[in-house]
C-alpha cells in the first residue's frame, strides 16, 4: 500500500526531525505537536473557548460538547443505584468518619477489617462523603468525574499525535461503550483504574515524543497509584509499554534503559509506600487485611488478588475458575473468544473487531517509518495494551466478572479513533478504502449478532444497523470514485451504524439502577452465565445480578425493586423480587459455610454474600439504640451483609470473615473477648454459618452466640443481644 506515510520518517513534535528523521512534511492525519499558541491579547475565556490557534474553530466547542454529552449520559438517573456496591460504600462511609479507616480502607470506622483491595479507589468517595454527607450522589459522583476525566485524557492522547477528529471519535467511542456507561456510574475500583491506565499511556506517549524522562517517570507514578487501586491488574500493560519505549524512544539505548529504570523506581515508590506502612504497622493496632488468610497485604496481592486470578487457586474465594483453555467453571469458559461470548460480548466487544483490524491497518500504513516514529509508536502502545489485557482476561482461570472489561475500553476507543482517521486520509488508495469499508461492514455484522442475543430487545435495531452499515461500507469502498458529499455521507452513516448498538445498550444501562457485587450493562441476554439475564455469579438482572428499578417504578419481569430509606433515594440494596438466582449447587464451588440463596430478611443469603440485606425501619432503630456506647453496634457474617446495616445506621458494624465470610477475622476467642469487654451490642443472624476453609471463625461464632445469648426477632430479622445471656 503506497501511502502518504511512506514519505514520513519520524517527524517529532513541532515539526522537528527525530534521531533518524528525514525532514519532510508528515501526512495530514499525523499532525505535528506543539504549544497552544493562543492569541496574545485574547481574554482568558476566549483563549479557553478557542483552543489552539492552528485548530479549526469547531474543534474546542466540539470537545466541550463531547464532555457535556458524556456528563449528561453518566449523570442521568444516577441515584437509582442507591449505594451501588454496599461493600465499598460502607468503607467510604467508614473513611469519612475515621482517618485511620480512610488510610487502611477499613470496612467500618472501628477498623475491624479492610476491604479486599488497597484503598485508593475508596479515597475519592470517602472525601466526598466527609465533605457532603452520606448519600447516593456523594458516593457515585466521583466515579462520574473519573469517567469524564478518562474521556478527556483519551481525547488529549489521541489528538496530540493525530487529528482533533481522531480524538473526538476516540472519546465518543469510550463514552458510549456499555461497560463504561456502567462502571463510571458505579463505585467499584475499576473506574479509577481505567482512568489511571489511560493516564499511564498518555504519559508514555508524551515521553516517546522526545525521549522525555519526566513523562516516563509520571507514567511510573500513575502505575503505582493504579496498583493502590487494584493491585496487580495495574501491571498488565507494563511489559508491552516498556518494550515499545525501549525500542522506539528517540535516544540511545543506554539512556532508554536508564529512563525505564527511573520510571520503575517511581512506580515502586508511588505504589510501595502504603504497602510498606501496612506491612510494618503492628498487626494488633491496625485492621485485619481483608481477603488474606494470614493478615498480610503481600499475601493478598500475590494470592487471592494476584496469581489466584490467573490459575484459579484462590484461597478463601467462593469458587474456582475456568480451569484451563476451555474449562467452563463458575466464572465462564476461558479461551480466545471469551471477550466476544455470552454477556461479555455486549459489554465491550462492539468495536473490538474494528479495533483489531484498524491496528493492523495502522501498522501497515506506518510500516516504512523509522524506529522512532511517534505515530507508529502510538499504534503499538495502544494495540499492545489491548492485546495484553484482553489476552489475560481471556485465559485467566480465576474470578472473572464482565465489568472487568472496562479496562479495555480506552484502548479500543483509541485504536478506532486513530485507525479511522488514518484510513480516511488515505481513502484514495484502493486498499485503504477497502479496509475502511470492510471495517464498517464487520462492525455492522457484529452489532447485528450482539443485538440478536436479546431477542426481545429493539428487534428493529439489529436490521437497521446491518443494512445501514453495509450501505455505508459500500460507499466507503468506492470513496475514490464518489463525490465528496457522498463520501462524507457514507462516513457519517457508517459511524452512526457502528455506534448505534453500544449507544442503545448504554441508554438501557443508565435507565436502570445497579447494585451488588456483580453488575452488567445493557439488557438481559441469552448465553449469559446463569441463563438469560446472566443470573448467579455471572451477573444479570435478578437478585444476584444487581439491576434495580429506579424509585417509583413498578417491578417488571426479571427486575427487582429498589429499596427506599437510604440517603439519596435508596439504600442501594439488592432486590428481593424478580427471578431467583442459582441455587448453592450451581454456584462455583459452593458458598462458604453453607450460605443459601433465596432467603429473605436473614441477611445471610446469597444476597448477604454478594448484595447485602434489606434493612427495615424497626431493625435500624433497634441497632441505633445506645449504639454510641459500643465500639460496634452489631456484627454480621460477610462484608456485604454488615455493610447494609452500617449504611442504614451509620454506625460501625463488624464484618465477620470479610467479603466471603471466609477470612479468619475475628477468631472465636477474639470475638468472645470483644463481647466480654462490652464492645459489640448485637449479632445479626444469617442463613448460613459462614466461616473459612475447615469451618473456622464464622461458624464457631454463630454456634456460640446461638447457644449463649437471647434471640430477638425484629420485624422478621433475627438478632442476638450480646449483653443478655440466656
Amino acid at each position: 500500500m503506497t501511502t502518504q506515510h511512506d514519505r514520513y520518517q519520524g517527524m517529532q513534535p513541532g515539526g522537528a526531525a527525530g534521531v533518524d528523521a528525514v525532514a519532510v512534511a508528515p501526512p495530514v492525519w499525523a499532525e505535528p505537536l506543539g504549544g497552544h499558541g493562543r492569541g496574545r491579547f485574547a481574554s482568558p475565556f476566549a483563549r479557553w473557548w478557542r483552543g489552539r490557534d492552528e485548530d479549526a474553530r469547531w474543534v474546542r466547542p466540539a470537545f466541550l460538547a463531547l464532555l457535556v454529552a458524556t456528563a449528561l449520559l453518566y449523570l442521568y438517573n444516577l441515584s437509582a443505584s442507591g449505594y451501588a456496591n454496599s461493600f465499598y460504600s460502607a468503607a467510604a462511609q467508614a473513611g469519612s468518619e475515621s482517618w485511620k479507616a480512610f488510610f487502611f480502607g477499613s470496612s467500618d470506622a472501628a477498623n475491624s477489617i479492610t476491604v479486599d483491595k488497597p484503598p485508593a479507589g475508596l479515597w475519592p468517595m470517602a472525601l466526598s462523603v466527609r465533605l457532603f454527607g452520606l448519600g447516593s450522589w456523594q458516593i457515585l459522583l466521583p466515579e462520574v468525574l473519573m469517567g469524564l476525566a478518562t474521556v478527556g485524557v483519551l481525547y488529549g492522547a489521541v489528538r496530540r499525535r493525530f487529528t482533533p477528529a481522531a480524538g473526538l471519535i476516540a472519546g465518543a467511542v469510550l463514552a458510549v461503550t456499555p461497560v463504561a456507561a456502567l462502571m463510571f456510574r458505579f463505585n467499584n475500583p475499576d473506574a479509577l483504574l481505567a482512568l489511571l491506565m489511560t493516564v499511564t499511556v498518555y504519559c508514555v506517549l508524551r515521553a516517546l515524543e522526545g525521549a522525555r524522562t519526566k513523562w516516563l517517570v509520571w507514567a511510573g507514578v500513575a502505575v503505582g497509584f493504579a496498583f493502590l487501586t487494584k493491585t496487580l491488574q495495574a501491571f498488565l500493560i507494563l511489559p508491552p509499554l516498556a518494550l515499545v519505549y525501549a525500542v522506539c524512544a528517540p535516544t540511545t539505548l543506554r539512556r532508554r534503559l536508564g529512563q525505564l529504570a527511573l520510571a520503575g523506581l517511581a512506580m515502586v515508590v508511588a505504589g510501595g509506600w502504603w504497602v510498606a506502612i501496612v506491612e510494618l504497622w503492628p498487626a494488633s493496632s491496625r485492621p485485619y487485611v481483608g481477603g488474606s488468610q494470614n493478615n498480610s497485604f503481600l499475601e493478598l496481592t500475590f494470592g487471592y488478588n494476584g496469581l489466584g486470578r490467573i490459575n484459579g487457586d484462590e484461597t478463601g474465594s467462593v469458587g474456582g475458575g475456568g480451569g484451563g483453555a476451555r474449562g467452563g467453571g463458575g466464572w465462564g469458559e476461558s479461551g480466545i473468544d471469551r471477550m466476544f461470548s455470552g454477556n461479555i460480548g455486549g459489554q465491550i466487544s462492539w468495536l473490538l473487531p474494528a479495533a483489531l483490524l484498524l491496528l493492523v491497518a495502522g501498522l501497515l500504513v506506518t510500516r516504512r517509518a523509522n524506529r522512532n516514529d511517534s505515530a507508529r509508536a502510538a499504534f503499538l502502545v495502544w494495540g499492545s495494551s489491548l492485546l495484553m489485557t484482553a489476552g489475560i482476561f481471556s485465559f485467566m482461570a480465576g474470578i472473572f466478572h464482565e465489568y472487568y472489561t472496562v479496562a479495555l475500553a480506552p484502548y479500543i476507543a483509541a485504536l478506532v479513533g486513530m485507525g479511522v482517521t488514518v484510513l480516511w486520509e488515505e481513502r484514495r488508495s484502493v486498499l485503504a478504502s477497502a479496509a475502511l469499508g470492510g471495517t464498517v461492514a464487520v462492525t455492522a455484522y457484529w452489532s447485528y449478532v450482539l443485538l440478536g442475543r436479546s431477542t426481545d430487545y429493539l428487534p428493529w435495531l439489529r436490521w437497521t444497523v446491518l443494512i445501514a452499515g453495509l450501505a455505508a461500507a459500500a460507499g466507503l469502498v468506492l470513496a475514490g470514485r464518489l463525490g465528496r458529499r457522498l463520501v462524507l455521507g457514507a462516513a457519517a452513516l457508517g459511524l452512526a451504524a457502528s455506534l448505534a448498538g453500544p449507544v442503545a445498550y448504554s441508554l438501557t444501562t443508565v435507565s436502570e439502577g445497579h447494585a451488588g457485587s456483580i453488575v452488567t450493562a445493557g439488557p438481559a441476554v441469552a448465553g449469559g452465565r446463569g441463563g438469560p439475564g446472566g443470573g448467579g455469579p455471572g451477573g444479570g438482572d435478578d437478585g444476584l445480578g444487581g439491576r434495580m428499578q429506579p424509585p417509583g417504578q413498578a417491578q417488571g419481569h426479571g427486575q427487582g425493586q429498589n429499596r427506599q430509606g437510604g440517603p439519596g433515594g435508596g439504600m442501594g440494596q439488592p432486590p428481593t423480587g424478580g427471578r431467583q438466582g442459582q441455587s448453592q449447587g450451581q454456584l462455583p464451588g459452593g458458598l462458604p459455610g453453607g450460605l443459601q440463596t433465596g432467603e429473605r430478611g436473614m441477611g445471610g443469603a446469597m444476597g448477604g454474600l454478594l448484595n447485602g440485606a434489606n434493612v427495615n425501619t424497626k431493625v435500624k432503630a433497634t441497632l441505633k439504640q445506645n449504639a454510641d456506647d459500643y465500639t460496634w453496634a452489631a456484627a454480621a457474617i460477610g462484608s456485604q451483609n454488615a455493610a447494609s446495616y452500617q449504611l442504614a445506621t451509620e454506625k460501625p458494624v463488624m464484618a465477620i470473615g470479610g467479603f466471603n465470610g471466609s477470612d479468619p477475622s475475628p477468631t472465636l476467642a477474639e470475638f468472645k473477648q470483644y463481647v466480654a469487654d462490652g464492645k459489640i451490642h448485637y449479632f445479626i443472624a444469617s442463613g448460613g454459618q459462614g466461616g473459612g476453609p475447615g469451618g473456622n471463625s464464622g461458624s464457631g461464632i454463630t454456634s456460640w452466640v446461638e447457644s449463649t445469648f437471647t434471640k430477638v426477632t425484629v420485624d422478621g430479622t433475627t438478632l442476638y443481644d450480646l449483653t443478655d445471656e440466656k
